[in-house]
């Protein structure tokens, strides 16, 4: 099979293309997994996170992707002696079904994170993509308990950036604790950005959102889908905000956005990435103006499979149709440094099947 593989880890400013077209041998599925057939996979900032080594692959070469769709093509056999599987999809997929795999690849489903719903935290996560082999080849194997159905009424391209910008959006949604109303910023308007906006005019219609970009076609693409305001990173909103969720990679909107919640806001980072040239704005931190008045911090880590289940059917109900952007397999590195260089319309998707 085809695939585009990690071989060393290092900045993207040094080597403009690292990834390379490789031919593998076909993977096979071992007890309780399947073989996929991928056709999209999604394009990801996680991806330049694990290529400059903020969350390093534990063993390279690596397949990067998980925002992966695709048809079973084989299903391994059930795993001996572990009972009944949990499923995300209800029963065990079968072959010719059309599934997608996301960030996570596995967990535990032992523990009090995983029995809660949280499998998420699990201490024993694994991540698609780094952890295990992902989307950017033409096959790939998955644990069967963790791939997702895919709604119909979606295109292969359209629910790819569903798997993970829309899913990590819908956790941070969820985090950010709004009641419809409460007026709402995003930091940051890329693939998870513009599709947290089209769930929130359909889920809170009576919440305001505020977007703040670096970008000026970002800021129009925001007011095009809705946004009532839309400013840079460093501008204030016209009302103190209840909540607000930062995607960027960077620390300044961090600060600036801590500026714009109103007393008793929540502050929501959904990014792993964060570039270390301005990392000295947080040691210039003023408790009294920035986090004064009961203003809260609060991470998003991965994304559990509830979220990426509970998600793909409020897309399909809603429904939510990502803006995107594709590409051909081979050129993976290119759109990962459009990517890196914030040339951003929605989400970009490579085309493999």
């Amino acid at each position: 099979m085809r695939a585009m593989i990690l071989d060393e880890l290092g900045p993207l400013d040094r080597s403009p293309k690292p990834l390379r077209l490789a031919e593998l041998p076909d993977p096979s599925p071992g007890a309780g997994e399947v073989l996929i057939r991928v056709s999209t996979c999604g394009v990801c900032h996680t991806e330049l996170d694990e290529i400059e080594g903020r969350t390093p692959p534990p063993e390279l070469p690596v397949v990067l992707g998980h925002q992966v769709v695709g048809r079973v093509e084989e299903v391994g056999p059930d795993p001996d002696g572990e009972g009944e599987t949990r499923g995300t999809m209800g029963e065990a997929p079968r072959a010719g079904d059309r599934v997608g795999v996301a960030w996570i690849y596995s967990a535990c489903g032992r523990c009090v994170h995983c029995r809660e719903g949280n499998d998420n935290l699990c201490s024993e996560f694994r991540a698609t993509g780094r952890d295990a082999n992902g989307g950017y080849a033409q096959l790939m194997v998955a644990p069967r308990d963790f791939v997702f159905p895919i709604p119909a009424n979606f295109n292969d391209a359209e629910a790819a950036p569903l798997l993970c910008a829309g899913a990590i959006g819908y956790r941070s949604l969820r985090l950010a604790e709004i009641s419809d109303g409460d007026p709402l910023g995003l930091t940051g308007f890329g693939a998870s950005g513009h599709l947290v906006l089209k769930m929130v005019r359909h889920r809170f219609p009576n919440t305001d959102v505020h977007v703040f970009a670096r970008s000026e076609s970002e800021r129009a693409f925001a007011l095009e889908l809705g946004a009532v305001w839309a400013g840079d990173t460093a501008d204030r909103p016209p009302q103190g905000l209840a909540a607000i969720i930062d995607t960027t990679p960077v620390w300044k909107p961090v600060v600036e956005a801590l500026r714009c919640l109103r007393p008793g806001g929540r502050l929501v980072i959904n990014a792993i990435r964060k570039e270390d040239h301005d990392k000295e704005l947080l040691l210039r931190l003023d408790y009294g103006e920035d986090l004064w008045m009961e203003r809260e911090i609060k991470s998003v880590a991965n994304v559990a499979s509830r979220d990426v289940s509970e998600f793909l059917e409020l897309a399909a109900e809603i429904p939510i149709l990502p803006e995107v952007q594709e590409y051909e397999l081979e050129d993976a590195n290119r759109a990962l440094q459009e990517l890196r260089k914030g040339k951003i319309r929605g989400a970009k998707v490579l085309r493999i099947g």
